[in-house]
């Protein structure tokens, strides 16, 4: 027999400004991360505790949507149909009627007092006292008093004018995933900061490369297919509709865990002219080094610790030492000639002369245009 020996310990919780809470048995991650010192209301703050991934329910907003984006989707799925030769039909007309119906009542269910059913039942009676026992365990009702709904719409408005006022900038931060409020004046610096160290940026004022980007992108695939390095398929695949696409634009994460909170620059390109191609290339390429890398790649936690088993056998010893390598920007340390030369020694090493149909100086000329037309936007 076991019997535990000393009182039970308690968790204590004791909340910091902004916060920042700290528990008996450790510190938790903050809740919010205010360093630009903003004044938040009580309402305020618990909208942005509950962190990123929060939607609130906004019926007007969802209808203005709605319709836009179940054409959207349908036309996404007729495309479908269409490219394997098959007409959509009164199947895919009926499924979009029905999701609209759906999301409706998803956004329009009225706010009705709740109620709540219960029974309770006596165990352990004689029959003698069953017709008691039935009387007592009828259904009984109660309404709890209705709560006063929050009006998110009008909070996020007058927290969307409180940061704008006070020049700050809402990020969620890169590792926590909690919200970080910063200064303007510290993005821009930090900004400055990493472009001035790297010198892989140049600034193009109010030069907007984008109407010439796309018809560059339009003429090249031209002449690949003139030349008959690529398919019709691959052409049609590939090439760029201007009404579909917009610079990529570059953004900051704060690495809220680290000291000085530094910035970890993000480029989103999803709807960069060169993004079908360079997403082209990664289905073809990305299986291919996957597989090269496979014996010196770690996929988990659980990965890592069974090939230290397994190297420790023959290898460990007393004065083993391990340590970890962090690469300073990564992204701008690999230079666009030696990227691709690189992208041709992997591929000469694997022998091949084609990868899925697509000749292998197809694929460098591709690669190679994609590198050197990398433009986005930078709002300061």
């Amino acid at each position: 027999r076991t019997a535990s020996r000393g009182r039970a310990k308690q968790s204590r919780t004791f909340c910091r400004p902004d916060s920042y809470p700290i528990t008996g048995r450790g510190f938790l991650a903050p809740a919010i991360i205010n360093q630009a010192n903003i004044k938040l209301t009580e309402q305020e703050h618990q909208l942005l505790r509950l962190g990123p991934r929060f939607i609130f329910d906004d019926p007007k907003t969802a209808a203005r949507r709605r319709t836009t984006e179940l054409a959207t989707l349908k036309r996404k799925i007729e495309t479908r149909f269409f490219e394997k030769k098959v007409s959509p039909g009164r199947p895919v007309e009926q499924f979009i009627a029905e999701l609209d119906i759906l999301l409706q009542n998803l956004h329009n269910i009225p706010i009705t007092k709740k109620q709540i059913h219960f029974n309770r039942t006596q165990k352990n009676k004689s029959f003698d006292n069953l017709s008691s026992i039935i009387q007592s365990s009828q259904s009984q009702t109660i309404i709890r008093p209705k709560r006063k709904k929050k009006n998110y719409g009008r909070i996020v408005k007058r927290l969307k004018y409180k940061i704008h006022l006070a020049n700050t900038i809402l990020r969620k931060t890169d590792k926590s995933k909690v919200f970080h409020l910063g200064k303007i004046d510290h993005y821009q610096k930090k900004s400055e900061e990493y472009m001035d160290n790297t010198k892989a940026y140049q600034c193009l004022g109010a030069i907007d490369p984008l109407p010439d980007l796309i018809q560059r992108t339009n003429t090249y695939l031209l002449d690949l297919r003139l030349a008959k390095w690529i398919t019709q398929k691959q052409y049609e695949q590939l090439s760029v509709k201007p009404n579909e696409v917009e610079l990529a634009h570059l953004y900051y994460l704060p690495k809220a865990h680290k000291p000085g909170t530094p910035l970890r620059p993000i480029i989103s390109g999803l709807k960069h002219p060169t993004i079908k191609i360079s997403k082209f290339l990664d289905d073809l390429l990305r299986p291919l080094f996957d597989q090269m890398a496979l014996n010196t790649t770690i996929t988990s936690g659980f990965d890592l610790v069974k090939q230290l088993q397994q190297w420790s056998r023959n290898n460990f010893r007393q004065d083993t030492l391990f340590c970890t390598i962090d690469v300073t920007d990564l992204y701008t340390m690999v230079p666009q000639i030696e990227g691709v030369l690189s992208l041709r020694k992997m591929l000469d090493q694997l022998k091949l002369k084609q990868v899925g149909k697509l000749k292998v100086e197809t694929i460098i000329r591709l690669s190679r245009f994609v590198i050197k037309n990398n433009y986005f936007s930078y709002n300061g």
